[in-house]
């Protein structure tokens, strides 16, 4: 599948099953009724606190031009200086192509792993604080449930302050 097939209506969710299915892994990506494009959204779509959602961001490097993933808890913003200074590079947030080119997913369906190719990740330490915690699974209305290690284990993070 290419990354234009993830951006279908349920085709990025199906390549994420697909992702998890063939690592052996028993997380399962829901398809939600209402939108989970946005934090609040997610959170409230299933029930959970706002801190809960690892909401997955994409930087480009402005030097370097190299994607970089930051995994944020639903209400914390990034602070782009910490980030750069983490990243060795001033970061940008570029434009829906290049997130769709760097991972196969859409922005608002992106999941912190099973990327199109191996991203940098930098999981925001907020997260680890939490039992549980829901990203997106390939597309704005998918999700699944996960614990904070996996996340760490499974995207590569290295655990960061992100604000």
């Amino acid at each position: 599948m290419t990354p234009a097939d993830a951006t279908g209506s349920g085709g990025g969710a199906e390549r994420f099953r697909e992702f998890i299915a063939a690592k052996g892994l028993h997380m399962v990506a829901v398809e939600m009724p209402a939108s989970t494009h946005s934090a609040e959204d997610a959170a409230a779509a299933i029930g959970c606190e706002v801190a809960q959602i690892a909401k997955a961001l994409v930087f480009r490097g402005q030097a370097s031009g190299d994607a970089l993933l930051v995994i944020a808890s639903g209400p914390n913003r990034v602070d782009e200086a910490k980030i750069a200074t983490i990243a060795g590079e001033s970061v940008e947030f570029p434009d829906a192509e290049f997130v769709r080119d760097a991972t196969g997913f859409s922005i608002g369906g992106v999941p912190p792993f099973g990327h199109d190719r191996a991203l940098r990740t930098l999981v925001d330490e907020d997260l680890v604080a939490c039992s549980e915690i829901w990203a997106a699974a390939g597309t704005p209305r998918a999700v699944f449930r996960l614990s904070p290690d996996d996340l760490v284990k499974l995207s590569g993070g290295q655990v960061v302050a992100i604000h």
